[in-house]
């Protein structure tokens, strides 16, 4: 199951414009976790909303606009993938 997650926001102090958010998104598979983390610059649009009326939904929703977001869980699915089925082994045999 991918989810994803907003971890911080920076605003502006006089009016509440949100113009960075620090998000992660984290994939698991029975034991197997892969995640990503990154910062995505906001600026000021016709759909500015106060900040006290944001939601978790709809930042997240501006994150993925403004990144590769199905790359990105194309990546966490292919790094789960690999842990499962590793082409590199370590140990000894003894």
């Amino acid at each position: 199951m991918i989810t994803w997650k907003v971890e911080q926001m920076d605003r502006q102090a006089s009016d509440g414009l949100v113009t960075t958010v620090h998000w992660r998104v984290t994939e698991q598979d029975d034991d197997y976790v892969a995640s990503a983390y990154g910062s995505v610059g906001l600026e000021r649009g016709d759909d500015f909303i106060a900040y006290d009326l944001l939601t978790e939904t709809q930042v997240i929703a501006w994150v993925k606009e403004k990144i590769e977001a199905d790359t990105i869980e194309a990546n966490l699915s292919a790094e789960i993938a690999a842990k499962k089925n590793p082409v590199m082994l370590t140990g000894t045999p003894w």
